[in-house]
């Protein structure tokens, strides 16, 4: 996966996450993994706008039940991370497929 792929990722979480600028990745892994502990922290103070993001991220309704329902609570911070970055990725992919870059 190429670095500029994963910056653009980086950029849509960090506005929809505000995560601070000095965090940085170079791969699907380091995102899932800043990801995961703020995740964690919403799970466990703001669940609400987490809720929120995952419909702004157009994460959709089964997915986000799916993982809701199915993930054992350890997980679930690394499991909602992982399919939230897949989405970001995916909407990049299609966006720069259909841009022509």
């Amino acid at each position: 996966m190429n670095e500029d792929f994963v910056q653009d990722t980086m950029l849509l979480l960090k506005k929809d996450f505000e995560i601070s600028k000095e965090k940085e990745a170079t791969t699907k892994e380091d995102l899932i993994d800043l990801l995961q502990p703020i995740i964690q922290q919403m799970i466990n103070r703001d669940f609400e706008k987490l809720l929120q993001i995952c419909y702004r991220v157009d994460l959709g309704e089964n997915k986000l039940k799916q993982i809701l329902h199915e993930s054992e609570p350890e997980t679930m911070a690394f499991d909602l991370a992982k399919a939230l970055v897949e989405r970001q990725m995916l909407k990049i992919e299609i966006k720069r497929k259909y841009s022509g870059k």
